[in-house]
């Protein structure tokens, strides 16, 4: 058993619960994501900000297919 599915036992949360809560509560997720994106890049005084957009924008999409709505198209879409 890996470590992640460990934790996800340990926490009582399957992938259908996570997927539902992604569902439930997708904006937030994606709003979290970018204040998350902004901050590193204030951290790193705009070095970085080609890889941590581009971190930013995976991490949507894996939110998005974890929720079930696909990772093409939608609002995270950008480059």
């Amino acid at each position: 058993m890996s470590f992640m599915d460990t934790l996800k036992d340990k926490l009582g949360m399957t992938k259908d619960k996570a997927g539902d809560l992604a569902r439930q509560h997708g904006d937030k997720v994606e709003s979290g994501i970018d204040k998350a994106a902004q901050v590193a890049d204030s951290k790193t005084g705009g070095k970085y900000s080609d890889k941590i957009n581009s971190g930013a924008d995976k991490a949507k999409n894996a939110a998005q297919n974890l929720g079930g709505k696909g990772g093409s198209g939608g609002q995270s879409g950008q480059s």
